[in-house]
């Protein structure tokens, strides 16, 4: 459970975690060092994760934006299917679905001619991929990794 610091803290790092710890306090109305021990304990939960650097993916040529249903043979396929996902970098997300597929791929490539070589190369060469079914995104609307913090019973 998180309080209502906490949950500040985590919408404050959300929007900018390259904030200083003498900024992050300041806002919190904390000392620098009990901003950073209680952030350090939200590290140390596994609440926060970890700092990232969000990269615009057209700068470096990933033009494109796709989503690949992917339907295996048979469960025992899963584990080749999950090894070769983890080797291709331009696999950004992969979820285990319920419906007529198994696995929910997002995808950044250079443009189609990538798409087509991550499809062909790297998905239908793994055995038991039955079928992948593309839906390629024409502009994106919204695209976020903060999640919206549930109040605290404290706030």
């Amino acid at each position: 459970m998180i309080d209502a610091l906490d949950s500040k803290v985590l919408t404050l790092l959300m929007r900018q975690a390259r904030m200083t710890w003498a900024e992050l306090a300041s806002q919190l109305g904390l000392s620098a060092p009990a901003t950073a021990d209680r952030v350090r304990k939200l590290e140390e939960r596994g609440v926060i994760q970890g700092y990232l650097t969000q990269v615009n993916p057209k700068s470096l040529g990933y033009d494109l934006t796709a989503f690949i249903a992917v339907t295996l043979d048979h469960p025992r396929d899963r584990d080749a299917f999950l090894t070769q996902v983890h080797t291709l970098p331009e696999i950004q997300e992969c979820h285990h679905v319920t419906g007529d597929d198994d696995y929910m791929l997002k995808v950044r490539c250079q443009g189609t001619q990538g798409l087509e070589r991550l499809i062909t190369d790297g998905l239908k060469q793994v055995t038991g991929v039955a079928k992948t079914r593309t839906t390629i995104a024409l502009s994106t609307v919204k695209e976020t990794i903060a999640l919206p913090i549930p109040p605290s019973d404290l706030a």
